[in-house]
């Protein structure tokens, strides 16, 4: 089913060199064709069903002259923003990309489990809670030692999932939330000890979230330690 909506950062947006390097009129023309390539098939694709969207149909969509979309679709093409597909037509390389991830995780659902930390299709190690048993007379003697959380390290091929960093930027516009993932990811990975083990990264994550310093660009690698729970 298509889906009426897509996602998009501001924050991304604003700090893209290649983006800034373009005229607003080339960003104007931009931003309409991302609008296009949401409905475009295959998605993220400059087409209307089968038929490749060529220049002088793309300046009678959004109201300019051919001569004004040629050029501002050549100050793209010079800053590397959009890419040609073999067929000849314009297509976003990031879109593209977000498409196939969301598919995998679509179809990682399905199989049950928690569809944010799976790769492959396959589930990566992650905390797990074991079921409490409601003591019978026969196991009540030895099931209060049965009844604990575990905690585990971040597993070794930990990918920061997509919703815990949609998370992070509504809870923390000022911090660049890639880069502080990055470092969180370093930082635990790297860590010994027994503070190293943690029930529920999820929440870990949290709380990093909430304690880094804010201003954008600004990484957390000079207070790392602030982040330790």
């Amino acid at each position: 089913m298509k889906r009426p909506s897509f996602q998009f950062y501001p924050s991304d947006w604003l700090r893209d060199t290649a983006l800034r390097s373009c005229s607003t009129g080339a960003r104007g023309l931009w931003i309409d064709m991302i609008c296009f390539m949401h409905e475009g098939n295959p998605y993220g694709h400059l087409k209307v069903g089968n038929k490749v969207i060529l220049p002088a149909n793309l300046a009678s969509m959004v109201g300019a002259t051919l001569h004004e979309v040629e050029g501002w679709l050549d100050e793209l093409r010079q800053a590397g923003v959009y890419e040609l597909a073999d067929a000849g037509e314009i297509y976003s390389k990031r879109m593209v990309r977000d498409e196939s991830l969301r598919n995998k995780r679509a179809e990682g659902g399905k199989l049950g489990g928690n569809p944010n930390l799976k790769v492959n299709l396959k589930v990566i190690p992650k905390v797990e809670e074991k079921v409490k048993q409601i003591p019978t007379p026969s196991s009540s003697s030895s099931s209060s030692s049965s009844n604990s959380i575990k905690a585990l390290r971040l597993p070794t091929n930990f990918e920061m999932p997509v919703e815990w960093k949609q998370w992070a930027r509504a809870e923390r516009s000022d911090i660049d939330v890639n880069m502080e993932a990055e470092s969180f990811k370093d930082y635990w990975s790297s860590k010994g000890g027994k503070d190293a083990c943690k029930t529920d990264w999820q929440a870990t994550w949290r709380n990093w979230v909430r304690r880094a310093k804010g201003g954008l660009f600004k990484s957390s690698t000079n207070n790392i330690m602030e982040h330790a729970i």
